[in-house]
């Protein structure tokens, strides 16, 4: 029997407890999936949504009282670390297939201590620093970022030849291991019309052609720079290519995000173990009011499946 898909509950004061439970009310896939997180916030939500409690939950923490929803908190800051770091544990380990994140509070967890920005660099530095990278996708675009939480001044700094060149191998090493055998990856420019050959900045010349010269020496099926403002369209659908590698954050996840956020799902490539998230926030606004939707937690246990070793280990 395959090991269980982990789930960390997120953000106790926002919509994590709440698309956990729906997206558990189906027995089947409740039974194939381990919560961590706290009992009393998940019995408590499934309660006021009249729906069963998940069946299979790892209690991390029990707070008292129950936090209050709809704003960051520092103490369910520190609680959604820890489901975090208990549950990637539990997937770094082998005892969970792969695991699956709801959505945290930067402001909490930096509230409570904790200074990574986001799941990406934790999960990075709970897996011994490993090289990763972030992939936004759904059913028409995928989109890896050669940078992720930095301010545009320091993305801009951050580039680099190498990192280009490490980003696509990510990417490539990634849709290979979602099934793709040869990935056709289109390298974004970073300024408009990709420089203009030089007219608009010099960075397409002088490091983004030759990152993709050396992915292509390695065998990679990559191309560009093409222009940031007509990529996207081209590989929409997966028409042209099945991954566009974009310079900064915005940059990539603005038409990802356009394309609407229902299904899109958060895949954090490089790691020794599969993880993906929903591709929105803690939704503090409509947290608690009954509203929140699943479709994107469920779209990242879907792909989470697909992508997880067949066998232990494997």
């Amino acid at each position: 029997m395959r090991p269980p898909i982990a789930i960390s509950m997120g953000d106790p004061c926002g919509i994590g407890p709440e698309i956990v439970v729906r997206a558990l009310a189906e027995p089947a896939l409740a039974e194939d999936c381990i919560v961590f997180g706290d009992p009393g916030v998940l019995q408590a939500t499934a309660a006021w949504l009249q729906l069963p409690v998940p069946p299979r939950i790892e209690a991390v923490t029990r707070m008292r009282p129950l936090p209050r929803l709809g704003e960051p908190d520092a103490a369910a800051g520190d609680a959604a670390y820890r489901y975090i770091v208990a549950a990637a544990h539990s997937a770094r380990d082998g005892a969970a297939r792969a695991l699956v994140t709801a959505p945290i509070s930067k402001a909490a967890l930096q509230a409570a201590g904790h200074r990574w920005p986001g799941h990406t660099e934790l999960l990075a530095d709970l897996a011994d620093g490993a090289e990763v990278r972030m992939m936004l996708a759904n059913e028409e675009l995928r989109v890896v970022l050669a940078t992720v939480h930095l301010a545009l001044r320091d993305a801009i700094a951050a580039l680099d030849a190498g990192r280009i060149r490490d980003t696509i191998a990510i990417a490539d090493a990634g849709l290979r291991r979602a099934g793709i055998p040869k990935p056709r990856l289109a390298v974004a420019g970073l300024n408009p019309h990709a420089g203009e050959g030089g007219l608009f900045g010099r960075e397409e010349i002088d490091i983004i052609a030759p990152a993709i010269e050396a992915a292509r020496a390695d065998g990679i099926e990559a191309t560009g720079p093409h222009p940031p403002d007509t990529v996207f369209m081209q590989a929409r659908g997966f028409a042209r290519f099945d991954a566009v590698i974009a310079m900064y954050h915005d940059q990539g996840l603005i038409p990802v995000k356009y394309l609407g956020i229902d299904e899109g799902v958060n895949v954090t490539l490089g790691l020794p173990f599969v993880r993906t998230s929903p591709d929105h926030g803690t939704a503090y606004d409509i947290a608690g009011k009954g509203v929140a939707d699943p479709a994107s937690l469920l779209a990242a246990i879907r792909l989470a499946d697909r992508l997880a070793p067949v066998t232990p280990g494997g």
